[in-house]
């Protein structure tokens, strides 16, 4: 096989990853497409940066955490084979984006991705979509319900021992189980629209 089809090979792989990490950065199974109410808005990037600062996102098969400092972004996902770890920013904007800017390595190469989510408020509730989706779905009700996405950011740092591990090799590319940390549903949780 020539250097270059090689090449090729691991992108694709890679990019397959990927697809797969982000697959699951977004509604829960019991989200169901949501009409945006009229008159919503979208979040402002002051909103959207005391929503995620200093938290991780829960994914099934990893985490992503989003850090205060520098807005670093920092992440891994997957098992075996398809194993990734990333490093990048995390960027905000007044139109309502959420953009995860990384640079992702797995055992099939290297390469740089960015997933953008769109946010928008009627002032009570979150609504949120993946970028080249046109599906929207409640990221947050008023009183936070089970089926939330919101309720997979915590304060926790799911990400950085691991991290660690991976990125100096010492980790074998073996899948530890995912820590699942639950928010309170009577808990104030920080970042909360008021």
């Amino acid at each position: 096989m020539s250097k270059t089809s090689m090449f090729s090979t691991r992108r694709v792989t890679l990019a397959v990853v990927l697809s797969a990490v982000f697959a699951f950065a977004g509604p829960s199974a019991a989200c169901t497409e949501e009409a945006v109410p009229e008159g919503a808005r979208p979040m402002t990037g002051v909103e959207l940066y005391v929503l995620y600062r200093g938290k991780s996102w829960q994914w099934p098969d990893g985490a992503g955490r989003l850090q205060d400092k520098d807005r670093v972004f920092t992440a891994w996902s997957g098992s075996g084979e398809n194993m990734a770890w990333a490093e990048g920013r995390w960027i905000v904007t007044d139109e309502g984006l959420l953009c995860l800017q990384a640079r992702w390595h797995s055992k099939a190469g290297t390469v740089d991705d960015r997933t953008c989510f769109s946010h928008v408020t009627d002032e009570r509730t979150i609504f949120q979509k993946r970028e080249t989706s046109d599906e929207w779905y409640i990221f947050k009700h008023p009183e936070p319900q089970e089926g939330d996405e919101f309720k997979n950011l915590v304060r926790e740092d799911l990400v950085s021992a691991k991290l660690g591990l991976l990125r100096d090799g010492k980790q074998h590319i073996e899948q530890e189980p995912v820590p699942i940390v639950k928010q309170s549903m009577n808990s104030p949780a920080n970042g909360e629209l008021q």
